[in-house]
């Protein structure tokens, strides 16, 4: 998955959302209460990210939130299930 943070301890953090985001290399102490959501969630592939910045020291990560489930492999376990437990009784 691309991202984009960059994290580079040359330059000074920023917040460029939704184009760039430049962040420190290291979280710090302040990042464990300070962090804040920027921008709104957004799907790629099968997953749903947000990501997330420090208020203090810029520093940001891609927070993974959510797995879309796959509709078809779903469906293949609800058959699969269904039938698992069918007994063929024989009639008397």
């Amino acid at each position: 998955m691309p991202t984009i943070v960059q994290y580079t301890d040359e330059e000074r953090p920023q917040n460029l959302y939704p184009t760039r985001i430049v962040s420190p290399s290291r979280s710090g102490p302040c990042c464990f209460s300070d962090m804040e959501e920027t921008g709104r969630p957004q799907e790629e592939g099968r997953w749903v990210f947000q990501y997330k910045r420090c208020r203090k020291c810029g520093f940001a990560v891609r927070v993974i939130l959510r797995e879309i489930p796959d509709a078809e492999l779903a469906l293949k376990l609800r058959k699969i299930l269904a039938t698992s437990f069918v007994r063929n009784v024989p009639e008397f």
